[in-house]
Parts: structure tokens; C-alpha cells; sequence
């Protein structure tokens, strides 16, 4: 029997990733440096302070550890805006990153609620703390109108709950793919966890499009790194 071939490990995916992240947006890789040496020499520098040789080397390596993280922080981040970059604008690029990155207290799904069969645009839907949250992916009059059509039947479906309504686009006045997430969290909370259950599991009695996404993308290889919540 042939050997299975084995899966890199995780510092050679996370080294991956960094070559990448690097090479399509080179400022990550020196902000990281930079991060790295204003965090090591802000550690020898206490040390010197402090005296002896025991606090320099102690202080040094803590400034060393430290910048490190920080480095790390700002290459996933940065690796994270980039994966978001080479997916927007295409269909089904919402759907990714809910696949991916939803946090637990919220509930979604990576199929829209709503397609344009013609335009191509669709209506995402998550259902959380805020209330319910509508994503239109697209940016034309069409969307509009199934943004509407779908905020009636939540509110009929779900008086009195809040409904939010976002455009995911590359136009002014859009939110773009990589802001997404960023900004539904950032929304007022309005809803107990009880209620987001109860409020959730009345909309998937809705159901959901009536015909599938357009394969757009693969989000199995288009989907940003997972974070960790």
C-alpha cells in the first residue's frame, strides 16, 4: 500500500500563508519587522534600566516573545484582508466568509435567502445579538428590492425583532467583503441568546432560495484563515 501523503505541519501552513501575505502585499511583512524590533528594543531598553545582567537578558527575551505575537497579529491580520481581497466582487463570496467566520453567538448560513437569477446578486442572512441582519451581495435597484421583500417577511415572521440591512460592495456607500464581519459585530445588541434561537429557528421555517448560488467561487480554497473566538 502506497504511503499517505502527510499534511504539512501547522508553522509550515502558517509560513505558507506568510510567504503569500508577503508577496502580494510587501508593507505586511515590514510593519511585522518593525513591530518586532520596536518590541525587542523596548525590552533591552527596560532592562538596561532596571540593571544587572539577569534583568537585561529576562527583559530581552520577553521583548523578543512579545514582538513575535505582535508580528503574527499583524501578518494574520493582514493575510485575512488578502484572502478577502481575492474573493471580492465574485458570486457566492459572502457565502465564504460565512462559512468560515461566524462567531457562535450568531447563526447563519453560507446559501442566500434570496438570488437574482439575472444580476446574479443575493441576499444573505444572519441572525444574532443585533437582531436580524440582511446582506446584500451587489450593488444595483434589483438588490434593493430583494432586500425589501426580504425584510417584510422577517418582520412578519418576527414582529418587533430589529432588521439591519448591509451591501456588500465595492461602491461608495458599501461595505466591503473584508469589513463584512467587523461591522455586523459592532452593531447595537438587541436580543437575548434565548431569543436569537427563537427568532432563528422562525426564519428557517421561511426557507431559503429558491435555486442554488452560482459557483462563482470554491469557498473551500477561497475561504479566509479561521480565527479563533
Amino acid at each position: 500500500m502506497a504511503k499517505k501523503d502527510k499534511k504539512p505541519s501547522r508553522l509550515k501552513q502558517l509560513w505558507q500563508v506568510y510567504k503569500v501575505t508577503a508577496k502580494n502585499d510587501p508593507s505586511s511583512a515590514w510593519l511585522s519587522i518593525l513591530a518586532l524590533l520596536v518590541a525587542l528594543s523596548l525590552g533591552i531598553g527596560i532592562g538596561l534600566w532596571v540593571g544587572g545582567p539577569f534583568s537585561i537578558g529576562l527583559w530581552s527575551l520577553s521583548g523578543l516573545m512579545s514582538g513575535v505575537l505582535i508580528a503574527m497579529i499583524i501578518m494574520s491580520k493582514r493575510a485575512e484582508r488578502n484572502a478577502y481581497l481575492q474573493i471580492e466582487g465574485q458570486a457566492g463570496a459572502v457565502g465564504a466568509v460565512l462559512d468560515s467566520q461566524i462567531r457562535k453567538s450568531w447563526r447563519a448560513s453560507s446559501m442566500p435567502v434570496a438570488i437574482n437569477p439575472k444580476s446574479r446578486e443575493a441576499v444573505y442572512r444572519m441572525v444574532g445579538p443585533a437582531g436580524v441582519v440582511l446582506i446584500g451581495e451587489g450593488s444595483s435597484a434589483r438588490l434593493t428590492q430583494l432586500l425589501q421583500d426580504e425584510s417584510r417577511k422577517v418582520q412578519r415572521m418576527a414582529p418587533g425583532v430589529t432588521v439591519h440591512q448591509l451591501r456588500v460592495s465595492t461602491d461608495e456607500g458599501g461595505t466591503r467583503l473584508y469589513e463584512l464581519l467587523k461591522t455586523v459585530y459592532k452593531l447595537k445588541k438587541t436580543l437575548r441568546r434565548a431569543e436569537v434561537t427563537v427568532v432563528g429557528n422562525r426564519l428557517d421555517a421561511i426557507g431559503g432560495a429558491s435555486m442554488p448560488i452560482p459557483k462563482g467561487i470554491d469557498p473551500l480554497k477561497a475561504r479566509a484563515p479561521k480565527r479563533k473566538v
